[in-house]
C-alpha cells in the first residue's frame, strides 16, 4: 500500500483562494501564492527547485527539458497570432528559456459543443505553421467536448520536450550581483493587441501581438558562447513579474533604466488610455537575458544580428538584495516596480 499522505493545511481560508481565482483569475502575487501554499505543498520534489519555465530532468546521462501549459485566451484570434499558434509558441519560449533546444509537443484540445469546425480547423493549421516555423513536431494530443456553455469555445493544453545541451543551463539561483540584465524588444504588445480585439478598441494604428518564438535567438546566445546566467519570457505579468520572479529566486536586487526600455507610442498611448502599465502587461515573444557583466557588448551584438533581437538592450544590472527586490530608475527618481496582486488582463494568454 501506498504511504497515507499528510495532511495538509491551507495557509489561506479556501474562500480566500476562490475569491483570488475568481476575481483576478490567479494573477501576480496571488497567484504565486496559491502555486506555493496548494500545488508546491503537495508534489514538492527536488526537480522543482530549480523555479524555473521547464523542468530539466536527466536520464542515461541524458539531460532533457520538460514543460506544460494551457491557453485559455478570449478572443481567439487576435492581430498578429490566435490560440493555436499561442499555444506552441508559448511552450517552445518555455522550453529555450530553459536552455533546451525544442523537439516535441503534445497538444490536448477541450471543444465546447457547437464550435465551428471551421474555426478548429484554422486553429489547427496555424498550429502546424507555428510547429514548422519553430522547428518541432506535434506528436501526440487528446479531443474532450464538453456541454454548450462549460467551454467558452475552445481551450488548448500543451507539452513540450527537448534537449539541453551539454554545459548549458539557465538556473534563476545562477544569477549574481553585477550581471547585466538584457531585453530583446519592446514591451506590452501582446496584452494590448488581445484588450483591443476583445472590446473592440480602434486605435490610429492596429496593435499586433509580438508573438514569437524565441528558441533560435537563444540558441545563438549559447552557441556564441556567451555566458548567459539565466534567461525568462515575459508573459503573464509582463517585465515587472519576470524580474520580480528571477530576483526572489536569485536572492538579489535588479535595478533597471526607464528610459532603456522600448516601449512603442502606440502602445504607450493605449496603456495611458486604459490606465495599464506597459511593464507590467504580457508579452508572448521577449525574454529578459542575464549575463556575465564582460559578456554584455557581445550578448548585445548576437542578438541584435537576428530578427527577433533587432531592438535588444540593456535595462539593467543585478545588486545585492535591496529593500525591494526590483528597482527602477525613473525620470523623477527611483521606485519599486513589484508584481500586480493580479492579472491587469486576464485571459491573454
Amino acid at each position: 500500500m501506498s504511504p497515507e499522505a499528510p495532511p495538509f493545511t491551507c495557509p489561506l481560508p479556501v474562500q480566500q483562494y476562490a475569491n483570488v481565482v475568481l476575481a483576478h483569475g490567479a494573477g501576480g502575487n496571488l497567484m504565486h501564492r496559491l502555486i506555493d501554499d496548494v500545488f508546491v505543498k503537495v508534489f514538492a520534489n527536488p526537480d522543482q527547485e530549480a523555479e524555473h519555465d521547464s523542468a530539466v530532468l536527466e536520464c542515461d546521462g541524458v539531460r532533457f527539458a520538460f514543460t506544460t501549459d494551457s491557453y485559455v485566451v478570449h478572443p481567439l484570434f487576435f492581430p498578429g497570432g490566435d490560440i493555436g499558434s499561442l499555444a506552441v509558441y508559448g511552450t517552445v519560449n518555455d522550453l529555450a528559456v530553459s536552455g533546451a533546444r525544442p523537439l516535441y509537443l503534445s497538444a490536448g484540445f477541450i471543444l465546447e459543443e457547437g464550435l465551428p469546425v471551421e474555426t478548429l480547423h484554422r486553429v489547427t493549421q496555424s498550429m502546424q505553421a507555428a510547429a514548422q516555423r519553430a522547428g518541432v513536431t506535434i506528436v501526440t494530443g487528446d479531443t474532450k467536448v464538453v456541454e454548450r456553455g462549460k467551454g467558452d469555445g475552445l481551450f488548448i493544453n500543451t507539452a513540450g520536450i527537448g534537449m539541453v545541451p551539454e554545459g548549458v543551463s539557465s538556473l534563476p539561483a545562477q544569477v549574481r550581483p553585477g550581471d547585466a540584465v538584457l531585453l530583446n524588444g519592446d514591451v506590452g504588445r501582446h496584452g494590448i493587441a488581445i484588450m483591443a480585439a476583445r472590446e473592440g478598441l480602434a486605435f490610429e494604428t492596429t496593435i499586433e501581438s509580438d508573438l514569437a518564438p524565441l528558441a533560435d535567438l537563444v540558441a545563438q546566445l549559447f552557441d556564441a558562447g556567451i555566458e548567459v546566467h539565466c534567461l525568462r519570457d515575459c508573459t503573464r505579468g509582463g517585465l515587472a513579474s519576470a524580474l520580480n520572479e528571477i530576483a526572489a529566486t536569485a536572492g538579489a536586487g535588479i535595478t533597471i533604466d526607464e528610459k532603456a526600455i522600448p516601449v512603442l507610442e502606440d502602445v504607450r498611448g493605449a496603456c495611458e488610455l486604459l490606465g495599464l502599465d506597459p511593464l507590467h502587461v504580457a508579452n508572448e515573444g521577449r525574454l529578459v537575458t542575464f549575463v556575465a557583466p564582460g559578456d554584455a557588448d557581445r550578448a548585445l551584438e548576437v542578438m541584435r544580428r537576428h530578427p527577433l533581437g533587432a531592438d535588444a538592450t540593456v535595462i539593467g544590472t543585478v545588486t545585492e538584495r535591496a529593500a525591494a527586490p526590483v528597482l527602477m530608475k525613473t525620470f523623477g527618481g527611483i521606485r519599486i516596480l513589484d508584481m500586480l496582486s493580479g492579472d491587469q488582463l486576464p485571459r491573454i494568454c
